[in-house]
């Protein structure tokens, strides 16, 4: 009874938190300078990622390798569909015309890259040097170039998207009032509570798993992976209604971006040696999943469809319906 109440609890806090992040984020993205695309990619993303990062952590450092790559890979794929559901919510014209951006462009690819490096490391000999598998500090060396090449994208870009009347450009919104400090200090402290409430969300799924029979794999990337995304999702909601369709977008390919040093943090923390042999074959189901999700919408971004069926674009149909399937998939072979 105790794990149901701490997973509750856990939750009910991500999502609370998760409310005002946007907020207090577009605000710090107007009035530092920054603009959405980079504060959603270097800060609001790390934020939001908080609870899939204690939560996947604390499952590997308890040698439960399936609860916690299945959490994380569970996350980035539901992270995905989230811009589906928010391309539904935004009725205007497809979320991924409406926020075109070279930068997301930009971070779509590097998504794919880095979705790859572990799926190398799953199907590559069970290496391991200092407690790792060589493809991690990889993983990590990729992540930091990637932000290199986006960061001076945005500062030199080298092409436009085409402005069309649907397209809300990234302009700082007029300044308002109250002390800088002060609004650092609310988004700092979201960011603590967010990763405790994922600790302990993680603790709570555990003993769901052990007291209900269900496998890690199935716990990992069903309940707590829809949990602790649940950030992700009420920031982006809560960001386009602002009007702020950048941070929205930006934020959720951030934030699978970040994950990836979420899973070379797990193979650190993991005492077995290499976590990406220790964990079910089927955990690879969420990765390739991933790829292709992120590849769809990356059509869908270059495409900049106005209108499709149900005033979605067909890219939005096309994950969602993706993701419906990954979850049959690994309901059933989990």
């Amino acid at each position: 009874m105790m794990s149901f109440i701490a997973f509750l609890v856990g939750a009910v806090v991500i999502v609370t938190a998760g409310s005002r992040l946007a907020r207090v984020a577009d605000e710090l993205a107007d009035r530092t300078g920054m603009g959405e695309a980079l504060f959603g990619l270097f800060l609001l993303a790390g934020v939001t990622s908080l609870p899939d990062f204690a939560a996947t952590l604390s499952a590997a450092l308890d040698s439960r390798p399936d609860l916690a790559m299945s959490n994380i890979m569970g996350s980035m794929a539901a992270n995905l569909a989230f811009l589906g559901i928010a391309d539904a919510i935004y009725r205007k014209a497809n979320l991924e015309h409406a926020a075109a951006s070279s930068t997301n462009l930009l971070l779509a690819a590097l998504l794919i890259v880095l979705l790859a490096l572990p799926l190398l490391a799953i199907v590559s000999p069970p290496l391991d040097f200092l407690g790792a598998h060589p493809v991690t500090p990889l993983i990590v060396a990729a992540y930091i170039s990637g932000l290199y090449l986006v960061r001076s994208s945005e500062s030199r870009p080298m092409w436009f998207p085409r402005v069309t009347l649907h397209t809300v450009p990234d302009e700082p919104a007029p300044s308002v009032g109250g002390s800088l400090s002060k609004a650092w200090i609310q988004f700092s402290t979201l960011a603590v509570v967010t990763g405790v409430a994922g600790w302990v969300l993680m603790e709570g799924a555990k003993g769901i798993s052990d007291q209900t029979g269900l496998s890690d794999t199935v716990v990992g990337g069903l309940l707590t992976a829809l949990a602790t995304s649940s950030p992700e999702l009420v920031t982006t909601i809560a960001a386009i209604r602002r009007g702020a369709l950048t941070l929205a977008v930006s934020n959720i390919f951030g934030t699978n971006c970040f994950n990836m040093i979420v899973v070379a943090a797990a193979d650190l923390g993991y005492p077995g040696g290499s976590i990406y042999h220790d964990m079910a074959p089927v955990q690879m189901t969420w990765g390739l999943i991933s790829i292709l999700m992120t590849a769809i919408l990356l059509m869908g971004m270059l495409q900049r469809q106005r209108y499709g069926i149900g005033r979605i674009g067909f890219e939005s149909a096309l994950i969602l319906s993706v993701y419906i399937v990954a979850l049959g998939i690994v309901t059933v072979t989990g």
